[in-house]
């Protein structure tokens, strides 16, 4: 049976109601402007939700208006910078299929149809009011003869045309869902990209966040694979907002929650996510991963990933991004104010002080310029912290197990050992690998100067939390700073425990090296940027997991994204098949690491559905994706 599409142009084609934009327009110097603006659209809603009668809106808002024929040029180009997103995107769709496509409107053709037929629909399929004009130009009403300005007028329109076939109503308002009411309609889907109306969403068949959606559940050809509203996203531990936004901009739907869960409860929740988003408490272990039938990337909002099980979701084709750069800041800024903190040793003064204790003294109180800073690891936020270090006046020694280049004058230590006697602060920045489990214990304090200062912002395991507290008690270590613990509290109401607790000089901090407003924000964009750059291209940069590969924008073709074990003949297989199929290669491409490969091969848009299937079946095959 032949499907038409009757179409709504308001808050549907375009992302604005066209009389609230003309307002807009029309009162640009007014005083009144917001005043009126105001009550035009208050008029709006009543009458799209079904409050008061279409004709009384209309006549109401176009008193209003005080709108002339010449500021219509500037309406329509206005509109055509705001036609809906997914209708732009699917401007192929509308044009292949136009003879089936009509745009019934309780607006007005004077806009509407230099919109529309840019898009391929054809202006005699184009059902709206017109606006009625006195002899100097001015918009004065419009033609009351018309049935679309009347109520019900898109039912009586509808029923004119004798439509033999299956039609399926698209809009937001509560007169596009009367067509269903009235028996003219197979479906009615309520259009909620732009607006979402209650009482309207409540009389729908369908809600379709998008054009994407109601191509994709009538099978019909779109651009994109896969509805990005039936992508959904859950983001734990207290994601910045701006995370949750920019995914819900794109289209995805978007679930947040403040704490970490516990494996059982994530192993539940993550059945239907293709998106997860966490921090450093949530653990995703093997267990979870089975259980995440639909997970395609996993979010590390911070710069370790040892809380994911990265071999599980290599097996299952899920790629892994963290922010490696984005929080180093404001590390290093902690670092440095807690050096300081403790070799002035303020943390017992600052309690003295809050007891009534007046303790004004030079004892045990040094300035860090000239003191001997040793950092060991020497990543990111390490090689930052010895240039930061270094500007204030410490001289700085590094030790790293990977060969790293010296910034200034920092000194590389050919040990840990080497390091741990010469310096007079050892910060500890490593990241989270089993190796370096208990990476400074008993013995490791025993190599350290008397009186060192000592802190870890890295990882808890690194450090033996009984030999440091130890340290602390004897006096070998004359002031620590920790900021992750072995076992961290999974929400901000559980209570902290600790040997470390009421420590002398020590200062104990909740997992925030990172937790900086400017760290958090550039993580929520980095982040998600690239999780939809691979959700958009099949780009891999900066994954943590995956052969990285940076891949240009696709256009004009299908991208067949094949993730499999890394053996040999892959690549010759998949080309086999597509040879077998007769398809041509627009583009392609390879990358391996030591377990898993991955390769992107563009190819012409027709093509037969079986090669789908047979590229599939490929011995070693993990995972398959498509791209339109």
């Amino acid at each position: 049976m032949q499907k038409y599409f009757i179409i709504d142009f308001d808050s549907t084609f375009t992302r604005v109601e066209a009389l609230d934009a003309l307002c807009e327009i029309s009162l640009k110097n007014s005083p009144r402007k917001s005043e009126v603006l105001q009550e035009i659209k208050s008029i709006t809603d009543l009458g799209m939700d079904g409050s008061i009668t279409f004709r009384e809106s209309l006549e109401k808002r176009i008193e209003l208006l005080q709108a002339h024929r010449d500021h219509l040029p500037d309406l329509v180009a206005y509109l055509k910078q705001n036609v809906t997103p997914s209708f732009h995107r699917n401007k192929e769709f509308l044009e292949e299929h136009s003879p089936f496509i009509y745009i019934i409107s309780n607006g007005f053709k004077d806009f509407i149809v230099p919109i529309v037929i840019e898009y391929g629909i054809r202006p005699e399929h184009v059902f709206a009011n017109e606006f009625e004009f006195d002899e100097n130009g001015r918009i004065v009403g419009f033609d009351a003869n018309n049935p679309l300005s009347s109520n019900n007028g898109k039912v009586e329109q509808i029923r004119s045309l004798n439509l033999s076939g299956e039609v399926c109503v698209i809009g937001d308002g509560y007169t596009d869902y009367e067509i269903r009411s009235a028996g003219l309609a197979h479906k009615f889907y309520a259009f909620t990209e732009n607006v979402e109306r209650l009482k309207v969403i409540e009389k729908a068949d369908h809600v379709a966040p998008s054009l994407d959606e109601i191509l994709f559940v009538n099978n019909m050809s779109k651009v994109l694979s896969y509805p990005k509203n039936r992508i959904k996203v859950l983001l734990l531990e207290n994601v910045h907002a701006d995370a949750a936004r920019l995914f819900k901009d794109e289209g995805y739907s978007v679930e947040t929650y403040s704490a970490a869960l516990e494996e059982d409860e994530l192993c539940e929740k993550i059945k239907d996510v293709s998106i997860l988003g966490i921090r450093s408490k949530t653990l995703v272990t093997a267990k979870v991963i089975e259980k995440a039938n639909r997970l395609v990337s996993i979010g590390a909002f911070c710069i370790g990933t040892n809380q994911i099980d990265l071999n599980a979701c290599q097996e299952r084709g899920i790629t892994v991004f963290n922010a490696p750069f984005s929080n180093t800041r404001s590390v290093v800024e902690l670092a440095i104010g807690e050096i300081i903190m403790l070799m002035r040793n303020l943390p017992d003064t600052m309690a003295g002080m809050h007891a009534g204790k007046w303790n004004k003294s030079a004892s045990n109180s040094f300035e860090i310029r000239g003191k001997k800073l040793g950092i060991i690891g020497y990543g990111n936020i390490g090689a930052q912290l010895s240039v930061v270090a270094e500007s204030i006046g410490m001289k700085v020694y590094y030790y790293d197990h990977v060969e790293k280049l010296a910034l200034g004058n920092a000194v590389k230590c050919t040990s840990l050992a080497e390091l741990l006697r010469s310096v007079d602060v050892v910060s500890l920045h490593v990241d989270g690998r089993k190796d370096n489990l208990n990476l400074i214990g008993e013995k490791e304090f025993d190599l350290m100067k008397d009186g060192v200062i000592f802190l870890n912002l890295s990882r808890g395991h690194i450090v033996d939390i009984e030999a440091l507290r130890k340290a602390i008690e004897a006096g070998k270590v004359r002031g620590a700073a920790v900021d992750v613990f072995p076992y961290e509290p999974v929400s901000n109401q559980e209570e902290f425990m600790s040997p470390l607790r009421n420590l002398p000089n020590t200062l104990l901090t909740p997992h925030i090296g990172g937790s900086t407003l400017e760290a958090q924000i550039n993580i929520a964009h980095f982040v998600p940027n690239k999780i939809m750059e691979y959700i958009n291209t099949g780009s891999t940069t900066n994954s943590v997991n995956f052969p990285n590969l940076q891949l240009p924008i696709l256009q004009n073709a299908h991208r067949l994204m094949h993730i499999h074990y890394n053996v040999s003949g892959i690549m010759a297989k998949i080309n086999q098949v597509l040879a077998e199929h007769n398809i041509n290669i627009v583009g392609q491409y390879l990358k391996t690491n030591e377990k898993i490969g991955y390769v992107i091969t563009d190819i012409d848009k027709t093509y037969n559905k079986k090669v789908i299937e047979d590229l599939k079946k490929i011995e070693n095959t993990i995972r398959f994706r498509i791209l339109y």
